[in-house]
């Protein structure tokens, strides 16, 4: 960066010293009133290097295009040095003022209303001769390049007019000769610029620098009239220069923006624009300071005065920005209110664009575009200086300047925008989309060798941490280039796009999401540890092995899995609160995470669904394992044929006992293995009815708006992760519960499947026993209390209706107890001769070099059935002393956390068990893990393919694979284990 004199370095530093002791660093500082050239009046002019209307001198008026002043009526023009003029009155003498505006003469004709000669129509006006001297008529002479006429010939060459001011003020003649500096049609004097500048702009993404016939032939120009006649639009071209170069920095003191830089320090004395510390006078504001590290203080330190509100009667949700609009030349065009796509190249309608201005709409457009269509439609760049307008009171307007952030800017050869710490970023002003200038290389009129495009531009918002009144920072506009090398415009596209986001300290929330998980994660270890200890107590193991940690491992997985299931429904339900409902978005105070911040949310979810996805596999694998057998009650009462006399034949054997109640009962069990207290389909139905058709899905977006219906002309933003597996988890969650409401109110007034298979038990006279783990399992006694169950219908009949008038014993137990379902804590003892009775069996399904191949299968089974339920019966019958058992009922405590605290050393113990417990080990007494673990599923893959109605195919498949694999396996589990035929399970 160029040094200037010695005066204009301490000028400079004793100004950098007075602005950081200052506070200067504030919102309002960086705002602006508003103003335009029609504002200006007659006596003054708008001042495009300050946006700001100033007046004009004496004797001078507003011009017309109300940019400049020119001299009154009847004035003739003293000096004009491009910043400021001098006038003074003609004589009466000379009325008129020569066509140039610089001498007076006598008309012939008559005087105009703008004080010029008139001629008659079809002559030509002639106020000079060929020297240039001044006539009192029209007369035709030779230029005169000398004193005083100082003319020379035009650019047709047809009339002569006077020398450039800059030849004239520093040689007194048409001619810029040595040591003054000829370039751009002016005339310079030697100054501390450097005479020789790079016209090379730099392509960084191509590795091109290409040498702009733009830049080079009036790179140097613009600085010295900006430097020496402090010629505004000389300024704003040098500015413009520099945008074009990317605002890049270095030690390089002749490119555009050294050369800016340097006219920036040498003219600190002058002071700046609008009080702002960046803006100097007759400059154009290009950066916050003169290094990185600013962007803090302009970003953060003192939010906007107005906030925003999205309900109500303050409500306020419009962002109205302006741009003051400047051509490649430096000329000032016009105030344009950004919006209807001039920042915005993807051609769309205006009522879609308009959204991107609403605030805490999260807006996107992304289209490609032929750069053909681009050359021709962009010829030469506009320049843009973005401002948010402030709507203080009626008629108040101030306009507050928005900071850009170019990802493509270079600093000492560093892309310092591009790092993730604000402390490195350099923030700047002015922004360009399309540069189809600076690329070319033979002529203006060439097709440029590169362009540059704004392919990605974003502004972001970002609210003030603990705002109760939608405070927010001032915008930041990021901008990204593309550089393409035009080969074949025809073919060659770019993509572009345009976004405008909103954002919020996440850091409280992570924090507390981390407190959450933390202190829930703990109290799932010690519950974990707690199921672990009973494993092991109903196991009957007192060593802590590897299958104890692992069992430990498998238990915890499934209660850290509902540790994460709470804590993110529980985020995805408060966004969906506070951000989409009426009463909390009063005035602004949450915004939603943006994409990036929900990364750490979706690893959430994806490791609650991991985590219950082994959780439910163990369950499955449990049900799966889980030792079952029939005990018949049924004793033979009848024989088989009439004793013959004198047959000579024994005493004939009693009726055998009918198998068939034992395959009844077996095929129930079989067909309750996957009932469940909800209906899955109508689950999904259910679900895709509310978010697809009622339109609930809309809650989702990345708007303001609680609006279900959507119009197709409207703009639709991107959906929120986080809202979305919100409304989705609860909305599934809740059809859940009303069902299980549902099915309390079924269950007691229509049908009860559980109820009935144990009414079936009893009228079939055949108990159930269940063992989950080696010591622990489930007993459903089904003994009936006439006697017997194999009979016919009107012995059928009438012992019902013996029991529904009372005349009969109850069913229970224990005499005059009618509970029939038990949670039994057995002994060590009595499990190893139900081992021991199975052990034939086992062995055959073991090695070959165990079987013993003379035995007979069938034979085996069926001596193995009858040893069995005889074994079993007795036990019931508190036959064997030394199996015996008692019934007592489960503590409060031990109900609470599911461990018994007794062990069963000498007796087995029978727990009451009114809840009917059994169905753990069927899905019905899992529906809490079956219903979180559709959830996940159905979450999981909505938020990868963002499509409910996949995920809801996909849930459904997925939940009847796994009831076909619990019927497949759970049957082939009830033939192996009751030593029931599978061909009569149908």
């Amino acid at each position: 960066m160029a040094t200037g004199t010695l005066h204009s370095q301490l000028v400079f530093g004793c100004f950098l010293v007075l602005l950081l002791k200052s506070n200067l660093h504030t919102c309002e500082q960086f705002s602006i009133a508003f103003s335009k050239p029609s504002d200006c009046g007659v006596g003054g002019y708008f001042d495009i290097s300050s946006l700001s209307c100033a007046k004009c001198g004496a004797d001078q008026i507003s011009g017309k295009s109300g940019l400049n002043c020119e001299c009154q009526t009847g004035f003739k023009v003293l000096t004009n040095n491009g910043a400021s003029i001098t006038c003074q009155k003609c004589p009466v003498s000379k009325p008129g003022v020569t066509q140039d505006g610089y001498e007076c003469i006598r008309c012939s004709g008559s005087v105009g209303e703008d004080g010029k000669c008139e001629c008659p129509t079809g002559s030509i006006l002639v106020e000079r001769n060929v020297n240039g001297t001044l006539l009192e008529e029209a007369v035709c002479e030779a230029c005169n390049g000398t004193v005083p006429a100082l003319s020379a010939p035009d650019a047709k060459g047809s009339r002569c007019v006077r020398c450039q001011d800059s030849f004239i003020s520093m040689s007194q003649s048409c001619m810029c000769g040595s040591p003054n500096i000829l370039a751009g049609g002016m005339c310079f004097a030697s100054s501390s610029l450097p005479t020789s500048v790079v016209p090379t702009v730099s392509f960084a993404q191509l590795g091109l620098a290409v040498p702009s016939v733009w830049f080079s032939g009036f790179l140097y120009s613009s600085a010295a009239a900006c430097l020496s006649f402090t010629n505004l639009t000389a300024c704003q071209t040098l500015g413009n220069m520099c945008v074009l170069n990317m605002h890049s920095m270095s030690t390089i003191i002749n490119d555009a923006c050294g050369l800016y830089n340097t006219i920036y320090r040498a003219t600190a004395a002058q002071g700046n624009n609008q009080n702002i510390p960046y803006w100097r006078i007759n400059m154009p504001w290009l950066y916050y300071g003169d290094q990185p590290g600013l962007a803090s203080r302009v970003l953060q330190s003192e939010p906007l005065p107005v906030g925003f509100s999205f309900k109500g009667t303050n409500k306020n949700t419009n962002i109205e920005l302006l741009a003051a609009v400047y051509t490649a030349q430096g000329e000032f065009i016009r105030w344009e209110s950004v919006g209807g796509g001039n920042l915005q190249l993807c051609p769309d309608t205006l009522i879609r664009e308009q959204a991107a201005y609403i605030f805490g709409t999260a807006y996107k457009q992304n289209c490609v575009l032929s750069v053909s269509d681009l050359l021709a439609g962009q010829s030469e760049p506009l320049f843009y200086d973005i401002f948010l307008v402030q709507q203080k009171a009626q008629g108040d307007r101030r306009l507050l300047a928005v900071p850009i952030l170019n990802l493509n800017l270079q600093f000492n050869g560093q892309f310092v925008n591009q790092a993730t710490n604000m402390n490195s970023w350099y923030l700047t002003r002015r922004l360009v989309l399309i540069d189809t200038l600076s690329g070319r290389e033979k002529s203006l009129s060439s097709t440029p060798r590169v362009i540059r495009i704004a392919s990605n531009l974003k502004i972001r918002f970002q609210l003030v941490p603990n705002t109760q009144k939608g405070a927010v920072y001032p915008p930041l506009m990021t901008v990204s280039y593309s550089d393409i090398l035009i080969t074949d415009p025809a073919k060659q596209t770019v993509t572009v796009s345009f976004s405008v986001e909103y954002e919020m300290d996440q850091n409280e929330a992570r924090v507390k999401t981390d407190i959450a998980l933390g202190v829930l994660g703990g109290v799932a270890v010690v519950y974990s540890l707690l199921k672990t200890a009973s494993w092991k107590r109903r196991i009957a193991s007192p060593l802590i092995d590897f299958p104890t940690i692992l069992k430990f491992l498998l238990i915890y997985a499934g209660d850290l899995a509902n540790v994460f299931f709470i804590i993110t429904v529980g985020t995805g339900l408060y966004w969906l609160i506070f951000y989409k409902t009426v009463k909390a978005q009063q005035f602004v105070s949450v915004l939603l995470p943006l994409p990036s911040q929900e990364e750490r949310f979706v690893t959430y979810v994806g490791c609650a669904f991991a985590l219950k996805a082994v959780h439910f596999l163990h369950k499955l694998l449990v049900q799966l394992s889980v030792d079952i057998f029939f005990i018949d009650w049924e004793r033979p009462r009848s024989k088989t044929s009439k004793f013959v006399e004198g047959s000579g034949e024994g005493k004939p054997p009693a009726a055998p006992v009918s198998i068939w109640r034992t395959y009844f009962v077996a095929n129930e069990w079989n067909e309750i293995q996957t009932i469940r207290k909800i209906s899955p389909t109508f689950q999904i139905m259910a679900i895709l009815f509310f978010l697809e058709v009622v339109g609930f899905s809309s809650l989702a977006l990345r708007d303001n708006s609680s609006e279900l219906r959507r119009s197709d002309e409207v703009y639709t933003p991107a959906y929120s992760r986080i809202l979305r597996y919100g409304l989705a988890s609860v909305m599934w969650l809740c059809i859940g519960f009303i069902q299980l409401i549902f099915s309390v109110f079924h269950e007691r007034f229509v049908e009860d499947k559980i109820r009935q298979f144990v009414d079936l038990c009893s009228i079939s006279n055949i108990s159930v026993l269940l063992l989950s783990h080696r010591c622990f399992g489930y007993y459903i006694h089904g003994r009936s209390v006439h006697g017997h169950a194999d009979t016919n219908m009107e012995e059928m009949n009438s012992n019902l209706k013996r029991e529904a008038e009372n005349l009969c014993g109850q069913r229970g137990l224990l005499p005059n107890s009618d509970v029939q379902t038990f949670q039994i804590s057995i002994t060590s003892r009595l499990r190893a001769q139900y081992d021991r009775i199975l052990e034939p069996l086992t062995r055959r399904n073991g090695p070959s070099r165990l079987v013993d191949a003379s035995a007979n299968p069938f034979e085996q089974s069926t001596k193995a059935y009858h040893t069995m339920n005889r074994f079993l019966g007795s036990v019931i019958d508190h036959a064997h002393r030394e199996m015996d058992y008692i019934v007592k009922d489960k503590l409060l405590f031990e109900r609470l956390i599911g461990m018994e605290f007794i062990e069963p050393m000498d007796k087995s113990i029978f727990y009451n068990d009114d809840s009917y417990a059994f169905a753990d080990v069927l899905f019905y007494g899992n529906e809490s893990t079956l219903l979180i673990f559709d959830t996940l599923f159905f979450c999981v893959v909505d938020l990868g393919s963002q499509n409910f109605v996949l995920a809801a195919v996909l849930t459904y498949l997925q939940q009847l694979i796994f009831r076909l694999i619990r019927n497949g396996l759970g049957r082939r589990n009830l033939v192996i284990k009751t030593l029931v035929d599978k061909r009569f399970l149908i």
